[in-house]
């Protein structure tokens, strides 16, 4: 993408641009992996559920992957029957069981009590499984660690083999690892799995191996595409996959404007017209984006603050060819995935403008107004 003309073009600021040739350009990876190993895709919507996304995914995926009724709504929307739809969350509520069994045609359920309650409500509509915890962990950082202890997430393989439910489930899913660069841990998880069950895999249908992995940048792929043919030819399993960040990492950017210039105990700050609460990763993991303007080299450092009252509404500190001027615009990279989907009007500051381009045009798909602001408080009495 062309930055430089990005922030020529829009005039509308603070702005979530969608590059809608890098999520084909990730789609497109994944479909040949796809092809090389027979396994299945599943968009996991959670990532950005933009209705312009699904419509870019369809065509490359055989469904999507969600977390609640409302995700499964909207997949089953833009499906319109056309592919699968794969349910894991902790949360299924009592009176949501019946419409969700009926939306997804897979239901990973996340405890041995769940599948039992899931079991009893829908005999014949979706294909119901596990998730399991295989407690292995793979990062130090517990925030988003599924195997963390005392996990939420998943039975342990053990409770399962033990719960008598091996014959009634269909398939198992699992989830282990947050933006990985290799299949290193999903090799040690299937290890774990093929050591502890064996042959009982054979009397499963399907084997979700979840998302996590960022497939796209991962260079050498060998290992994972004799890892899912093992499993097919061995065990007669369909095997999918649900990215959500490989999809979308890289394809999304926020620009904004600076609104504000002074100094702070010697150093510059400069307010932007957004918010971290737009971009709710950098906080939540205490992460600093990628910006475009930033130079490693330059001679002027600024702290870029986001306009809410939060004292840790902070984009991090970033140096600067030249000072910053009321007036200029910049943007942040990669930010594609779980950014929308988190945001928030905290302080009543407006969500970002939605823009979607491509190699001919840039054209604005989605404004929020005060009154979609007005109508979120006003009360239904």
């Amino acid at each position: 993408m062309d930055i430089q003309a990005l922030k020529d073009g829009i005039l509308s600021s603070p702005a979530f641009v969608v590059d809608e040739l890098e999520v084909s350009k990730a789609l497109e990876a994944l479909a040949t992996l796809r092809d090389r190993c027979g396994c299945k895709v599943l968009y996991s919507i959670k990532a950005l559920p933009l209705s312009a996304v699904l419509a870019l995914a369809k065509p490359y995926v055989d469904g999507f992957s969600v977390s609640s009724l409302f995700e499964a709504r909207l997949a089953s929307e833009a499906l319109a029957g056309q592919g699968t739809i794969h349910l894991t969350t902790p949360g299924i509520r009592p009176d949501e069981i019946a419409e969700l069994t009926v939306l997804c045609s897979h239901v990973s359920c996340n405890s041995l009590g769940q599948f039992r309650q899931v079991a009893s409500v829908d005999k014949t509509s979706s294909s119901l499984g596990l998730r399991i915890n295989p407690k292995l962990s793979f990062t130090e950082d517990a925030r988003h660690d599924p195997c963390r202890q005392y996990s939420k997430l998943g039975v342990e393989i053990s409770d399962f083999l033990d719960s008598g439910l091996t014959e009634h489930a269909k398939g198992l899913h699992f989830h282990t690892v947050f933006s990985a660069m290799d299949f290193t841990p999903m090799m040690q998880t299937l290890d774990k799995l093929k050591y502890l069950m064996g042959n009982q895999l054979t009397a499963l249908d399907w084997l979700n191996l979840g998302g996590g992995y960022l497939f796209d940048q991962i260079i050498d792929s060998s290992g994972f595409i004799s890892q899912v043919a093992s499993l097919k030819n061995d065990f007669d399993l369909d095997i999918f996959i649900e990215p959500g960040n490989a999809i979308m990492g890289k394809a999304g950017y926020l620009l904004a404007t600076v609104i504000d210039c002074f100094s702070s105990d010697g150093k510059a700050i400069a307010v932007l017209d957004t918010s971290v609460n737009h971009n709710p990763l950098v906080f939540e993991y205490q992460r600093q984006p990628e910006l475009y303007e930033h130079n490693p080299d330059g001679g002027y450092s600024v702290i870029l603050a986001g306009s809410t009252c939060l004292a840790g509404d902070l984009f991090g500190e970033y140096r600067f060819n030249q000072p910053l001027s009321v007036g200029d615009k910049l943007v942040f990279k990669r930010v594609g995935a779980y950014s929308l989907s988190k945001a928030n009007r905290f302080n009543g500051y407006n969500l970002p403008d939605i823009y979607i381009t491509d190699s001919k045009q840039t054209r604005r798909i989605k404004r929020a107004t005060y009154q979609d602001y007005r109508q979120q408080w006003l009360s239904d009495e």
